[in-house]
């Protein structure tokens, strides 16, 4: 046993999926405990078992956007770069209040952080959280593993015959309403009172910085639950209307797309991520799982409109179908790794659409044009 972080002391581990494939790691004791405000799969307390679909992030930073991040809701978090932790946590960087994953896989945990704007270690930020960790995990192995056979669910935990028990029972992400796990109970608003343009945002999961990107572009955001009829969204009288990120099944989260579906051509519309799928299902457009989804900060994206090349960042597992896509949608962005649906615009409606996240400025900033085109509509009487 040893301590990699004044609070945190480790034991031996092990990671099963549910194919039966294993690795062997070490996990803290004190993350692994259950707490009433931590994320759900997490069994017991002490040397707990953490269950959920395994998926790997090729991102070289941000770590804590990504743990906190509500879209990765029933899943558990593999990082490819092998030191994570190494600048800490801050006061600043979290997307939500609580992260919402089932658990966070990694090759090295930092020991002793450095930064000028860290206030503590990630091991530390992850216990206090509820979030279970396994740290000394072949990622390469692993993530080799996730490309060949898919995002599959398994378990890990200190005992290994829990782990293999909670592994073959695993659920993944598939068919499941997760936006209900995330989603605000109760609406509030950001921004200032006499900002330009009144905009609503259906919360299917979403983001802090998203909300600082629409406020930075002049709006004043009321943030509703996801379960906001049409007809209420309307009733605030908002000059437009944004659909946010968020996890799992689009096809799972029921009503949304007629709730969007409503929305269209009554309100400017502006959707990212999750919300982008919400308008490809309103439009009647199907969706599908990607083998191991999109979920990284240098995924390469062509705007059709003018050839350019965009970095971008990535969180997601499924897509819109391109061949079901209907007339009077036009593609308005491809995924140069795989071809698949990363915009959808619907100029009649003034309602547009992107898979990636603009906000999160891997570019750093070849998206952040979206937030102008979103106000740019708005301003259209």
């Amino acid at each position: 046993m040893r301590t990699a972080a004044a609070t945190t002391t480790w034991t031996d581990g092990v990671l099963i999926l549910d194919d039966g494939t294993a690795f062997e790691g070490e996990v803290a004791v004190a993350a692994g405990t259950a707490r009433a405000d931590g994320p759900e799969g997490v069994d017991g307390a002490g040397g707990a078992v953490a269950t959920g679909e395994l998926v790997f992030n090729t991102s070289l930073s941000g770590y804590q956007e990504i743990v906190t991040d509500p879209s990765y809701a029933g899943q558990i978090i593999t990082f490819t770069y092998p030191h994570i932790g190494n600048y800490g946590v801050n006061d600043d960087d979290s997307e939500h209040a609580r992260p919402f994953c089932r658990g966070l896989v990694v090759r090295d945990l930092a020991r002793r952080p450095s930064n000028w704007r860290s206030r503590g270690d990630l091991a530390g930020f992850l216990d206090a959280a509820g979030v279970p960790v396994i740290a000394g995990i072949d990622t390469r192995r692993l993530t080799r593993h996730l490309r060949d056979t898919g995002a599959r669910p398994g378990a890990f935990g200190a005992d290994e015959d829990a782990v293999r028990a909670a592994a073959a029972t695993a659920a993944p992400t598939d068919g499941r309403d997760l936006v209900a796990e995330v989603t605000t109970p109760t609406p509030y608003v950001v921004g200032d009172a006499d900002a330009p343009y009144r905009v609503v945002a259906l919360d299917l999961g979403i983001k802090r910085t998203i909300l600082t990107h629409l406020v930075r572009a002049g709006c004043r955001v009321e943030v509703v639950p996801a379960g906001t009829p049409a007809a209420e969204i309307l009733a605030r009288t908002p000059d437009g209307v944004f659909l946010s990120n968020g996890p799992g099944d689009p096809a799972a989260v029921a009503g949304v797309p007629d709730t969007v579906r409503s929305l269209l051509g009554a309100v400017p519309v502006f959707g990212i991520c999750l919300g982008h799928q919400m308008m490809g299902l309103a439009l009647g457009a199907g969706t599908e799982k990607l083998a191991f989804g999109h979920h990284g900060a240098n995924h390469p994206v062509r705007h059709e409109a003018t050839g350019r090349v965009e970095i971008t960042s990535q969180n997601h597992n499924y897509v819109v179908r391109a061949d079901t896509v209907p007339g009077g949608a036009r593609i308005t962005h491809v995924n140069l790794n795989d071809g698949t649906v990363e915009g959808l615009a619907l100029d009649d409606l003034r309602a547009f659409s992107v898979q990636h996240h603009p906000e999160a400025g891997p570019g750093p900033h070849d998206a952040a044009y979206l937030f102008s085109e979103f106000t740019a509509l708005m301003d259209v009487t």
